[in-house]
């Protein structure tokens, strides 16, 4: 299982980029994108939505399954990314790099994200 040491992580699978200047990018993590398997459509938070830490804030739907998206920080979105929106396999092929979600403009960050270890050993 690939978990990017620089990222950190909830146990609601998703990532969390560090923030620079204070804007951090999301994503799920690859143990959530093939548990779901193939992803057939993302709804995104919309630019502008401000996003609050633990609470749903989208939805990722599979051939399996449909599964809600959780904000790992609380903040204000500003940006989705429409490459997911236009093709969601994207969260599946690569969901460090091209398949991240959103960018939010981060103003309070719980203290309970993981590190890549800490998370490696939760999610087995």
């Amino acid at each position: 299982m690939n978990n990017p040491q620089e990222l950190r992580y909830t146990k609601e699978h998703e990532w969390l980029s560090t923030a620079e200047d204070g804007v951090a990018t999301v994503g799920i993590t690859e143990f959530a994108a093939n548990a779901l398997g193939d992803v057939v459509y993302a709804q995104l938070p919309a630019v502008g939505d401000t996003v609050t830490a633990g609470e749903t804030c989208g939805e990722l739907e599979s051939t399996k399954s449909v599964s809600d998206l959780y904000a790992p920080v609380t903040g204000e979105v500003t940006e989705a990314n429409q490459d997911v929106m236009d093709d969601p396999s994207l969260v599946n092929s690569a969901p460090f790099e091209g398949g991240w979600l959103f960018k939010v403009k981060v103003t309070d960050e719980p203290a309970e994200l993981l590190t890549a270890d800490e998370y490696t050993a939760f999610a087995g």
